[in-house]
């Protein structure tokens, strides 16, 4: 593990170039012998700052899940990182783009929890047993720290370039539909840039929140009741831009829609 000093310098680093809505060197560059748990302890001193300052946690995404994700990144394990409640936006949000650094939107479904779940042995019908309603989302990612060469140890760092995620469509209960076969369609401006199927997602969204579960154990952790899970993108990050309106039609499930000033 990297000395305390240091775990705590990175987070002081990144938490200034959020404010700045800037970009810091690769960590994996400047630390060679950094791990995977130094940059989950890197991230919860983060969150840690975060809700110490009044940011309340709502939540947590689960990053890199598919196939197409993972191809797009060069990484090969999803991540975890956290969701507050400023970070949350409803269908059709005026979003200011330079609040964010490397802007780009993935597709997803999020999970409302109604009871915990608790690894290190959670399984999908313990998630679908434990979930209120599935709701769809995009999930606005912002990296803080820079693309090129990035690792998973730079992403988790970077609280898995989690920068907001925008909620809409029509919530339904886990077991009114084969959430395998939703299937979302999504437009910038007018066009339709990507689409995909949320079984991409490990082959079922439902088994990526039984992974953050059995790893959030492994860190003395927990997914609560209340708690709002994004459960991974099942299509390519889509580069945005200022001016740009994106909407998602995930047909029976409705849209979202959102547009950046």
């Amino acid at each position: 593990m990297l000395p305390t000093e240091t775990i705590t310098a990175i987070a002081d680093e990144l938490a200034t170039a959020e404010q700045d809505r800037a970009t810091v060197p690769l960590l994996t560059a400047r630390h060679p012998g950094m791990t995977v748990d130094d940059a989950y302890a890197v991230q919860r001193e983060w969150r840690r700052r975060a809700v110490a300052a009044g940011r309340r946690p709502v939540g947590r995404k689960i990053g890199l899940t598919s196939k197409v994700m993972q191809a797009a990144t060069g990484i090969d394990e999803p991540d975890y990182g956290a969701i507050f409640a400023d970070m949350v936006y409803e269908d059709g949000a005026v979003i200011e783009h330079g609040r964010f650094s490397n802007v780009r939107i993935e597709v997803e479904l999020a999970f409302r929890l109604s009871a915990p779940v608790d690894g290190p042995d959670a399984t999908v019908d313990d998630v679908l047993a434990a979930t209120e309603h599935v709701v769809p989302a995009l999930e606005i990612l912002s990296s803080r720290v820079e693309l090129a060469g990035r690792t998973i140890v730079d992403t988790i760092s970077d609280n898995a370039a989690m920068g907001a995620m925008v909620t809409g469509g029509t919530p339904v209960r886990a077991g009114d539909v084969d959430l395998r076969w939703v299937a979302a369609l999504l437009h910038r401006n007018g066009t339709i840039e990507e689409s995909g199927v949320a079984a991409a997602v490990l082959g079922h969204p439902a088994r990526g929140v039984a992974w953050l579960a059995n790893k959030l154990a492994q860190h003395g952790d927990r997914l609560d009741a209340g708690d709002l899970v994004l459960a991974g993108s099942f299509t390519r990050p889509m580069w945005v831009h200022p001016g740009d309106t994106v909407l998602a039609d995930y047909r029976d499930l409705g849209t979202i829609t959102c547009h950046f000033t």
